[in-house]
């Protein structure tokens, strides 16, 4: 019986698939739970299949070929139109529960919060959080989310957008710490500790960006980097430096004194913090999305 398409082995294309995505067989290996050698089989047997090769074997890895890199991009295509089918359906089956995804600082200091404003005005919705501090997804919930929150650039989704605030990145710590570094104006915070929240995958504005757009030079004060930034705000609560603070996501900080504004001067923030509607959003998502951007939300 002929084939209804033109397909080698489907096993034989997700292997193709991991290793160019991620330019190696040994990652591919680990990704898919299998041996590195199984992958190399796996790959021989697909340029078997099609008579060309699909990478160029080197020492220190693999490249892809012309073969290569055209079906890479077919296999994309093809894999993103058949995860937006399966996430699509898996959401046919729930039309009650909203997933959003945040990450850690956005979920503790901003969304979580309002929630249980929200479960009071709507008792029977529940609302499962993805935290996704490092791109990868993790959660109760599997799939894609209905919802994201996101800083940076909301024009270049495809998705519809919803902004959620737009403030002031502050100079922020404690009045201890103030007082033992002498802080009274922006030429003594150049000076002193400073805490550095780095990120490859969430782009938060950093201390050099703060200064320059305030019109100085870079600090030359001691530098403390770390990853997260609810660790980077409990650092600071510990006297350890200063730590940049947006209006938006510190204000129970603020008005507890926890922290406090080092020096006048502020930077409006060059992104604003926006809600993602992601495609397959149920009526309830879409709710609940019209609720976290109304003005009167403060829980």
């Amino acid at each position: 019986m002929p084939k209804p398409y033109d397909l080698p082995s489907l096993g034989d294309l997700a292997c193709f698939e991991a290793a160019a995505r991620n330019l190696s067989f040994k990652l591919a290996a680990a990704e898919l739970n299998v041996t590195p050698a199984a992958v190399s089989h796996r790959i021989k047997a697909l340029e078997l299949d099609l008579g060309q090769s699909l990478f160029t074997r080197q020492y220190r890895g693999v490249e892809l070929t012309e073969a290569g890199a055209l079906l890479f991009v077919s296999l994309q295509r093809g894999f993103e139109t058949i995860s937006d089918g399966v996430s699509r359906i898996r959401y046919l089956n729930d039309q009650t529960g909203v997933t959003i995804a945040a990450t850690t600082a956005m979920s503790g200091l901003w969304l979580t919060p309002r929630l249980a404003a929200f479960w009071r005005a709507h008792p029977g919705i529940a609302i499962s959080q993805m935290v996704q501090d490092t791109g990868v997804p993790v959660g109760p919930a599997a799939g894609s989310p209905d919802l994201s929150i996101h800083y940076g650039r909301p024009e270049r989704e495809a998705d519809e957008t919803r902004q959620l605030f737009h403030d002031r990145i502050l100079a922020l710590g404690t009045p201890q710490f103030a007082e033992t570094h002498g802080i009274t104006g922006i030429p003594d915070l150049l000076r002193a500790p400073l805490i550095h929240t780095i990120s490859g995958t969430h782009a938060w504005t950093d201390w050099r960006e703060w200064f320059e757009t305030l019109g100085w030079p870079p600090p030359q004060g001691p530098g403390f980097a770390l990853n997260n930034y609810l660790i980077s705000l409990q650092a600071a609560e510990d006297h350890v430096g200063a730590v940049l603070g947006w209006e938006g996501l510190l204000g129970s900080h603020l008005q507890s004194g926890r922290l406090v504004q080092l020096v006048p001067e502020t930077m409006i923030s060059p992104c604003p913090f926006y809600l993602r509607i992601h495609a397959h959003a149920s009526a309830n998502a879409r709710l609940f999305a019209d609720w976290l951007v109304a003005p009167d939300t403060e829980g």
